[in-house]
């Protein structure tokens, strides 16, 4: 595995950069979110990923350490390949794309180029744990403000019930019907749990 490159840049562009380190020019494919912050100097450390297939070895660049386990993570999902999760961190910022993996935001994540809906909510379902843990972010609710589910989850806790689990409910049941009160709420959630 080569964990970085150093040496001077020689070549440029929005996609890819090569860096001439000790007479061997090495090409790096890079995201428009890395080309953003090269320096201005000759000289460059670019930390590296290296993808190995049958037909071709072939190095991504990334400024920063963790817009390169971010790329990690992506292509660890089923349907997300090395090209596809370059264009998610050209066209979002490495926090967007954290944030909206941990917040469930299915929206932010299809708003990319080439991401449908099942391949948003498989990296959804297959990172939030792993985004979560890694980057040590509390769940983002998705209804901050919603006091009749803030009730309704103190009703269930007060019941018995585990709040983890009846987040997941009482947020399903709010989802789908955003006006509704408080006893309904509970009512809907204790046929569920």
């Amino acid at each position: 595995m080569i964990a970085h490159i150093q040496g001077k840049l020689v070549e440029k562009s929005p996609t890819e950069v090569v860096i001439d380190c000790n007479g061997v020019g090495y090409q790096l494919n890079i995201s428009l979110h890395t080309f953003g912050l090269l320096p201005n100097s000759d000289h460059l450390k670019l930390y590296t990923c290296l993808l190995v297939k049958e037909d071709s070895h072939t190095l991504f660049g990334f400024v920063e350490k963790s817009e390169r386990e971010i790329f990690k993570l992506l292509i660890s999902v089923s349907g997300i390949g090395a090209n596809t999760a370059r264009t998610m961190l050209s066209s979002l910022e490495p926090k967007q794309i954290i944030n909206a993996i941990a917040s469930g935001d299915v929206a932010v994540i299809q708003s990319i180029k080439g991401i449908g809906a099942k391949t948003a909510q498989r990296a959804i379902l297959d990172l939030k744990d792993k985004v979560l843990k890694l980057y040590d972010i509390q769940e983002v609710s998705m209804f901050p403000n919603n006091t009749n589910r803030d009730e309704a989850l103190s009703a269930l806790e007060v019941l018995g019930f585990v709040r983890k689990a009846s987040e997941k409910v009482v947020d399903k049941i709010v989802a789908n019907s955003p006006d509704a009160n408080v006893e309904t709420i509970i009512k809907q959630a204790l046929k569920n749990l």
